[in-house]
This record gives structure tokens, C-alpha cells and sequence, in this order.
């Protein structure tokens, strides 16, 4: 499965990557946005990963689906709005939503005081563990024990900034510009461990079995929030009010039993 998730985000990424660039070269200058802008247009449009199942992924058809993408059609379903989802990447999340390519994101997006000088987060809707991934064979037990070890990682990621803050001196950070590129370079050998998540690193050792792939250092829990651009005060309100509803009535935890097998995590709120 993550073999076809691969080759299938990789032409999405070669699709929008020309745009990514272009907007990263634009000015945060994208309006606020409010309630009655969604409700007036009658559309949600929804940035989104890809390469992050079961969060983000490609269907048979090519269209989005996975976690987010329900979270995504769940809000469409409150607001009365067509859902419209854009696959973005890591690096060119925050310039999608600050030049109005997208109108929010739900994109497996930790939520940092660092993203919060450019953006404005919800609750938390969704919760994912950080970890420092390798194969069986390798000793490494701490984060000391990377020095002289190659590190393959997503650009502009969560882990890329918790690993940048955490490795030693004398460890090498290979920054790919997505998840699935950084982990297909691990696993083809270029690079010893992987910076990446529980969701990938189950799905990777399911993959790749003689690799005997497992967890070797957590790095922190990331909780993901809903993303909308600076200073859109009534529609953050909305969405929060809308993640405390679907928290209490049980649809949120049901589209997390549909794609995790889990109940739905207790998650802070602020």
C-alpha cells in the first residue's frame, strides 16, 4: 500500500511543485478570512497531504481521502458548503493558505508557537506521536547515539523541527520535501534512520518486514490543529465550536475508529 501511496503523491507533488515555489516567493498578504466569506461562495476550500496515510492519501481514482479528508467533508457537511480538497506539502502549507490558494488547512498540521506568528490554529483535532525510526539491527537508544548516523526527513516538518532542535553535533539531517520521498530514501538505503511519526513507521515495517523497522527515540507528541490565516476571529470561533460538537456527539471519534481502529485520543484544548 505505501509503495502505491508513494508513486501516487509523488505526481502530485511534481504537479504543485512550480506553484509551491512561486507562492513561497509572495507576500503573507492574503485577508483575513470570516464566517459569511465561506457561507457567501459556498465553498470550503481545503488544503491537504497526501503522502500521510491514513491521514492523507490517493484512492484508486486519484482523489483525496483518508482522515483529514472526512474531517474536511464533516465541516463542509455543518457549513452547507461543497468541499473542495487541494493536495499541498509540507513546505508550501502556510504559503497555500497566506495567498489564498486554499481557504483553510487540515493537513496533519502541529500546532507550534513558532507557525503561530504566521497562522492561527483550533483545538486539537487529531494527534500524532514524533519518533525517531530505524531498522532492528542498528543500536540506537538515544539521541547520542546518532552522531556519525544520516537522518532522512520531511521539509519544514514537525519532526525536521524537532530533530533540528535534539540530534548532537556530528549527526547529518538530509531534508527531503515530503514524507514519503524522505521515507523512500530510507528504506532504499541512502540514509540510517528516519524522522517520521507511529502512522508511517507502522505502515513502513508492514511494508518492509525483513527491515525489522521500530521506534527508537520519541521525540514529542504533535497535536494537529485546524489552520486559518491571521486575524479570522468568527471563523476560528466556528471551527472550534464545530471540533467541540463532533467531539461530544461521537462523529469525530467514529471517523477516527474508521481509519485508526482506536477511539478517538483525549487532546488538550487552549
Amino acid at each position: 500500500m505505501f509503495g502505491s501511496v508513494l508513486k501516487s503523491a509523488r505526481r502530485v507533488i511534481a504537479a504543485t511543485g512550480l506553484a509551491a515555489l512561486a507562492a513561497s516567493a509572495l507576500p503573507h498578504g492574503a485577508s483575513a478570512q470570516s464566517i459569511d466569506d465561506i457561507l457567501s461562495k459556498k465553498k470550503l476550500q481545503v488544503g491537504m497531504l497526501v503522502d500521510l496515510p491514513p491521514f492523507g492519501l490517493l484512492d484508486a481514482q486519484g482523489k483525496p481521502e483518508g482522515y483529514d479528508a472526512d474531517v474536511a467533508k464533516l465541516m463542509g457537511k455543518y457549513l452547507g458548503v461543497e468541499v473542495e480538497i487541494v493536495p499541498v506539502t509540507g513546505p508550501n502549507r502556510i504559503p497555500y493558505l497566506l495567498t489564498s490558494k486554499v481557504d483553510v488547512l487540515i493537513a496533519t498540521f502541529g500546532i507550534t508557537p513558532e507557525r503561530a506568528k504566521q497562522v492561527q490554529f483550533s483545538i486539537p483535532y487529531s494527534t500524532i506521536e514524533i519518533q525517531l525510526l530505524g531498522p532492528k539491527k542498528l543500536e540506537v537508544k538515544s539521541l547520542e547515539q546518532t552522531v556519525g548516523k544520516k537522518i532522512a526527513v520531511a521539509r519544514a516538518s514537525t519532526q525536521d523541527t524537532a530533530l533540528t532542535a535534539a540530534v548532537p553535533k556530528g549527526a547529518t539531517i538530509m531534508r527531503f520535501d515530503d514524507d514519503a520521498t524522505a521515507a523512500q530514501a530510507f528504506i532504499s538505503g541512502q540514509t540510517d534512520l528516519l524522522g517520521s511519526n507511529n502512522i508511517i513507521g507502522a505502515q513502513l515495517d508492514a511494508a518492509n518486514p525483513d527491515m525489522g523497522i521500530e521506534r527508537k527515540v520519541v521525540l514529542r507528541s504533535q497535536y494537529n490543529g485546524i489552520t486559518v490565516r491571521r486575524g479570522s476571529t468568527d471563523f476560528l470561533q466556528w471551527i472550534n465550536t464545530f471540533l467541540y460538537f463532533v467531539k461530544n456527539n461521537g462523529e469525530l471519534d467514529a471517523i477516527n475508529q474508521k481509519w485508526f481502529k482506536t477511539p478517538l485520543p483525549v487532546m488538550p484544548t487552549f
